[in-house]
């Protein structure tokens, strides 16, 4: 069906895109080490949350509902990539 893109943490789906797919029962699951990532699974759609950076994903349909999990091993990796990279500046007190 779709894979839909919210840029910001204020955008959301349609009213229309909520009353098609976001309907019906649903399954939260969080990740991350602060939970900062949760996600959504209803019968007809995934809707992701990354509070880390505020983007939202809808994705709709059988075959485009898969790749969330996908998108969420990339967020965690991307997301520890950023807490133990090496840090271009230090400041001179804690140099040894």
């Amino acid at each position: 069906m779709g894979i839909f893109r919210y840029d910001s943490k204020y955008a959301a789906p349609t009213k229309e895109q909520r009353e098609r797919y976001m309907k019906g029962d649903c399954e939260e699951h969080c990740f991350g080490p602060e939970n900062e990532i949760m996600l959504i699974v209803y019968d007809e759609a995934a809707y992701l949350k990354n509070d880390t950076d505020g983007s939202r994903i809808l994705f709709t349909g059988a075959k485009d509902k898969g790749k969330v999990y996908d998108e969420i091993n990339r967020l965690l990796a991307e997301n520890a990539g950023r807490g133990s990279g090496s840090r271009s500046f230090t400041s001179g007190s804690k140099i040894e």
